[in-house]
Formats: C-alpha cells, sequence, structure tokens
C-alpha cells in the first residue's frame, strides 16, 4: 500500500483510489483504509459521493463500525445522500445494531431525504432484529405508502422479518401477494417456517420449488429443509434432498460443508475433532466464515482448552472477525470457561454497540466465576442502555442473587419476568427460586414455593432443594425428595450420593449403606474421577491414586508437603468424604483425591506466582476444597478449580463460591 503515497498525478485520481477501497476491502486492512482515508482528504475529494460511501462501508468491513459512523457524523450534508444514509444503516443492521439502524432511518427522514426500496431492504432485518412486531408493522405502512411493496426484494425481505418476528400468518400474506417472487422469496418462507418449527411446511415449500420447476434450489434452500427433515426425523426424506443435491452437483466441500461437519462434531460431543476442523479447513485452502470460529470455540469451550482458544482468538483478529458480535459472544463464553474472567471482560469492552446476547453472556460469565454482585450491576446497566433481557439472563441474574444472599432482590428480578418484560418463568427460573431460598436456609419456604409452582416440577427443581438440605443437614425433607429424584432421574449418581452423605453426617451408616446398595441394585454407577491440568499446551490428567506420570515421585513428596504446611496452618480431614475407604485409612485416603494431585503437579511444573489451573469431571469435595483454600494463602497464588456446577477462585484462603456451591 506504501504506492498510494506516489506523486504520480494517476495516483490521485478518484478511480484509482476507489480501485484501492474495494482492494482493501478483501485485505480488511484497519491501517490501509486510514491511510487512503488520508489521500482522499488530501486531494478534496470526500464530497465524491462514490469515495465516501465505500469508505463508509470498508470502516465497517475493517471491523470498526464506529469509524464508519464517525465519519457519516462529520461529513458534509450535501454528501448525506440516501446512497450513503442506506450504505449506514445497512452496516448497522448487519453489527447488528437494530435500534441505532431505526434511529438512523428517523433521521435521514428528519433531514429531508426520502428512502428508496433500497433503503426499505437494509433497514427491514434492523426491524427483525428487534423481534418487535409493531417496528416491522410500522414500516411496512412505510413501505406501501411509496410504493415499494411489489418489488421482489424488499417483499422478500418483509417476509423475512415477519418469520422472525414470530408471525408466520403475516408473513405468508405477505408472500402470497407478491407478484413476483424469485429463489429468495421462497427461502424466506422456508427458513421463517424453519425458525418458528413448522417443518412440516418448510418440506412442503421446497416440495412445491422442485415440483413447479420454478427455480433452482441454492445451499440456502438445501440446508434449511435439511435442518427441518432432520428435526422431524425425517430420514427418508432427507436422503431424497440429498440425491437432488448431488444430482445439481453443488455438492462441493466449501465453508458451509466444512461448517456442517465441524458442527456435527461439536453435536456429538467430539470437540476435539470439531477444533481440528477449522486448521484442516485452512490448510486446504478454505476460508474460514464467522460460523466456522464460533463452533470452534464453542468446541474449545467445552474442553476448558484456554491455549487452543487463544489461538483461535488470534486468528479472528487477523481475518477481521474480533469485533463481529456473534464471535465476540462465543470468544466471552470460551474465555470465561477456560477460567480467564478478565480476558472475557476485555473482550467485551472491544464491541461496539454489544447486544443482549453479549450482554448476556457476560452476566453469564461473572456468575458462573461466582462474582454475583458484578452480575447485578451489568444487569441493571444493560436495562439502563435500554437492552432487552431474554430467558437465559435471567437464569443468570437469579441466580447471582441466590449466591449473595440477595433474597428480596431475587424475589424482585423474577416476579418482574412476566409483569415487566413479558417472559413467562421456565423450570430453571424455578430451580433458582428454590435454590435462592434454600441458600439463606429458608428450606419450608422453598418447599411451599415448590407446591405452588404452575408447573410441574422437574428435576432441577428438587434438586435445587435437595443440595440444600444437604448443606442445613435438614435428612427429613432431604429423604422426602431424594425419593422424587430416583424416580425423575433413577440413573442420576449424585442424588444418591447426597443422600448417602447426609445419613452418614447424621451417623446413621446403616442407611447410608441402605442407599449405596440401592445405586448396585439399580446399576447406577458413580463416574470416577478425574481433574486434569494444561502445561505446556498439553493436558495432564489424573485419576484417583493415579501413579501413571513420569514425575509421580516428585508429585507425591510435593503432595506430602502440601499436607505437611496445610495441617501446620490448622487443616482438619474431613473423612466424610472418603466415604469408599475403610475408616482406618479414610484420613489417607483423601489425599489420593485427582484434584489434589493435580495440585500438587501444578505447584512442580507451573513457574512461580503462575495460576493454577484445574478442571475436574465431578464436584469438587469438601476436603479438597478446604485444601485449596489454604494452599492459595500458603503459596501466594490464585488457584482456580472448574469442576461440574461452577468456577471456584482460590486467593488468599477465601473462595469465590463462599464456601457453598
Amino acid at each position: 500500500m506504501s504506492h498510494i503515497y506516489s506523486h504520480d498525478s494517476h495516483r490521485h485520481k478518484p478511480t484509482h483510489l476507489n480501485y484501492l477501497l474495494n482492494a482493501t476491502a478483501q485485505t480488511k486492512c484497519l491501517k490501509h483504509a486510514t491511510q487512503i482515508h488520508s489521500q482522499i482528504i488530501t486531494n478534496s475529494f470526500i464530497s465524491l459521493p462514490f469515495l465516501f460511501n465505500n469508505l463508509l462501508t470498508l470502516y465497517s468491513k475493517c471491523g470498526r463500525p464506529s469509524l464508519s459512523l464517525l465519519l457519516f457524523s462529520t461529513a458534509h450534508k450535501l454528501t448525506r445522500t440516501v446512497v450513503s444514509w442506506t450504505s449506514l444503516i445497512s452496516l448497522l443492521s448487519h453489527l447488528p445494531a437494530p435500534f441505532q439502524a431505526l434511529s438512523c432511518f428517523n433521521q435521514m427522514r428528519t433531514a429531508g431525504v426520502c428512502p428508496n426500496h433500497f433503503t426499505f431492504s437494509a433497514v427491514l432485518p434492523a426491524c427483525a432484529s428487534t423481534s418487535i412486531l409493531v417496528h416491522g408493522q410500522q414500516m411496512h405502512c412505510l413501505i406501501s405508502k411509496h410504493g415499494y411493496e411489489g418489488y421482489v426484494f424488499v417483499g422478500s425481505a418483509l417476509v423475512d422479518m415477519y418469520a422472525k418476528c414470530h408471525d408466520m400468518g403475516l408473513a405468508e400474506k405477505v408472500f402470497v401477494a407478491l407478484p413476483e417472487r424469485n429463489i429468495v422469496s421462497w427461502n424466506s418462507m422456508i427458513v421463517g417456517c424453519l425458525l418458528n418449527s413448522f417443518h412440516v411446511k418448510a418440506l412442503f415449500l421446497f416440495k412445491e420449488v422442485i415440483r413447479e420447476d420454478l427455480f433452482s434450489p441454492n445451499q440456502v434452500s438445501f440446508s434449511t429443509v435439511l435442518s427441518a427433515s432432520a428435526n422431524i426425523g425425517s430420514l427418508e426424506f432427507g436422503k431424497q434432498v440429498h440425491g437432488i443435491v448431488v444430482k445439481q452437483g453443488i455438492e462441493n466441500r466449501d465453508v458451509i460443508a466444512w461448517n456442517v461437519m465441524s458442527v456435527g462434531c461439536v453435536y456429538n460431543e467430539n470437540f476435539e475433532e470439531a477444533c481440528n476442523y477449522l486448521w484442516v479447513m485452512k490448510r486446504a485452502g478454505i476460508t474460514p466464515d464467522e460460523a466456522s470460529y464460533s463452533t470452534a470455540l464453542h468446541a474449545s469451550a467445552h474442553l476448558a482448552a484456554l491455549d487452543q482458544g487463544t489461538l483461535i482468538h488470534n486468528q479472528t483478529i487477523k481475518s477481521g472477525f474480533s469485533t463481529n458480535s456473534c464471535i465476540a459472544t462465543s470468544l466471552i463464553t470460551m474465555y470465561a470457561k477456560c477460567g480467564s474472567l478478565d480476558d472475557a471482560c476485555r473482550v467485551f469492552e472491544e464491541i461496539d454497540n454489544p447486544n443482549v446476547v453479549c450482554w448476556t453472556a457476560l452476566i453469564a460469565a461473572c456468575q458462573q466465576h461466582g462474582n454475583g454482585n458484578h452480575v447485578i450491576k451489568l444487569f441493571e446497566k444493560m436495562l439502563a442502555d435500554g437492552l432487552k433481557p431474554h430467558y437465559i439472563t435471567f437464569v443468570c441474574v437469579i441466580s447471582a442473587c441466590s449466591h449473595t444472599g440477595r433474597v428480596e432482590e431475587g424475589h424482585a428480578y423474577f416476579n418482574s419476568m412476566e409483569k415487566v418484560h413479558g417472559i413467562i418463568p421456565g423450570h430453571e427460573h424455578y430451580a433458582c427460586m428454590v435454590d435462592l431460598l434454600g441458600r439463606s436456609g429458608q428450606l419450608d419456604e422453598a418447599r411451599k414455593f415448590i407446591a405452588q409452582m404452575p408447573i410441574k416440577p422437574n428435576a432441577s427443581v428438587w434438586g435445587a432443594l435437595l443440595g440444600a438440605c444437604a448443606k442445613y443437614g435438614n435428612l427429613e425433607i432431604g429423604s422426602e425428595v431424594a425419593g422424587r429424584l430416583f424416580e425423575l432421574e433413577p440413573d442420576n449418581p449424585g442424588n444418591y450420593i447426597l443422600l448417602a452423605n447426609m445419613y452418614a453426617h447424621k451417623g446413621k451408616l446403616r442407611e447410608a449403606d441402605h442407599v449405596r446398595r440401592l445405586m448396585g441394585i439399580n446399576r447406577v454407577r458413580k463416574e470416577p474421577g478425574c481433574s486434569w491440568i494444561d502445561v505446556k499446551n498439553k493436558s495432564i490428567v489424573f485419576t484417583v491414586h493415579g501413579k501413571l506420570h513420569v514425575r509421580t515421585d516428585e508429585i507425591y513428596e510435593m503432595l506430602k508437603k502440601v499436607k505437611e504446611l496445610v495441617t501446620n496452618e490448622g487443616y482438619v480431614p474431613q473423612t466424610q468424604f472418603a466415604v469408599n475407604s475403610a475408616e482406618e485409612l479414610k484420613e489417607e485416603s483423601l489425599w489420593y483425591h485427582s484434584e489434589k494431585i493435580a495440585l500438587a503437579f501444578g505447584l512442580l511444573a507451573l513457574p512461580a506466582g503462575a495460576p493454577i489451573r484445574i478442571k475436574k469431571n465431578l464436584r469438587t469435595c469438601g476436603d479438597c476444597h478446604t485444601v485449596m483454600k489454604f494452599a492459595s494463602e500458603i503459596w501466594k497464588r490464585e488457584i482456580i478449580v472448574r469442576d461440574l456446577n461452577r468456577f471456584h477462585h482460590f486467593r488468599n484462603g477465601l473462595c469465590s463460591c463462599r464456601d457453598y456451591w
């Protein structure tokens, strides 16, 4: 790009600068974009509409929509043509920043600029993104007033908008009234049926396209109808569609095909393979898109593979996707599930105009890491910014209230769901409310709350109450609740273990043994515990009594040292967590738990002062939890344990869960 500084006269011609703008749009290099911008200003070409509009779009493609907005706001009134307004509305719609796009549309009309058919097709996706039907209906009225309803791409956008606002009746009404239809129109209806779970209708519309030989279905048509077939288990129809795909010769291994394979791996919990597909795809010369990166990040999150996730993050930056809201959301989730909440927060801070999904991802991250007070602050800030929370947002907020003892606030948020936000509470919300009451010791109130539920309580609701009973040692309610859970989920070993431990803590060893025998009778087995820790891009797995590592002798020497030091600081063994050992061996067996062995290895293998990140496949036991607290104080370093339920951040002898998990 250095040649744009050349003093040759032809280098400064508007046509050449426009060529450079188009070339930079392919590379998405922000530095080059700003250099061209400087040349346009130096040569007084900024008032030329085609250069101005292309520059406006370029900044957005480089991942800096804020610069597009700044450029537009400083432009002369005469430069702001309907084309430039439409460009700005389009980029805001696709960020997505739907409310800003609608505001921009209103400003355009106030400025006396009349929207055209391209403007309406650009603003309708914003109406769809808000999911507020009245916005779309008002826009529909304007479209009719201006006489653009018969334009095929405007009509197709209207169908898409109504479908995404979940009104398929209006979508079909617009579709039927279209004087002309193309494959985009048909796809809008087919995709709309899929989005609204009208899977049979989607198949019917696809058959219409094939039977009437109206248009050749494209990749959108095929991928949508195959998804609909999968959702209703119509394997035979799916095979027929596959046959048409092969016959038409469009079954290429393009980015969509690679993405489908990657998503399939995630769906089948083959997360390592899903991550690998991203790198194999790149080596095959296929350029990943936002779906490719989001899927790989999702897989990394499940593996808690921070190094892998960081590498993918670097690729998104190089590819210009780092500020894409979908990928940013995936990055927040990945960093959070890999134990790095600080990195998750940094990603969020770099997002221009975060939407409700981005906010919810960060709120969920803070909740998962036990930072309940920050969850409440974020939620209130999101509301103040005019964003409407959704179903999952409230699950996180009520859970945060539970973990921070905000009983009254939790009740208030729960009651506001339907009254203020029009969201009907589901099982997850009721489970959080039971947990809220249970954590505060209000077990009878929790039981009454369950009795008054308008929907039948499921295992998550009863499980929350059983956990509270175990915490407070209420065997009377606990045994009753456990009985219900044995009926609802007879294969869940956690319920048996909790009840058996409750009996053992009360000295009722015969009853505890009976519960364990019941597990055997029902062929319920507790999953073997294991913990793993990442050192130098490798995951090292440890099992109970594990002695397979090449540094086993050093590890057990360190474990012995840990035991001596924590004992000197006041550690008392909690032998109730050594349930499978003979009485005389209980104390010793506690020191062979996998997370303690992983801790010892981390102290040996990681640099002094570096955080120790341990992952465990089961709920961490109370004794290991206590040891981690002592170790964080003795070694003056952060220990992060991700167990089945949540993250535990151990710092200075304290845990983020406040000893209730």
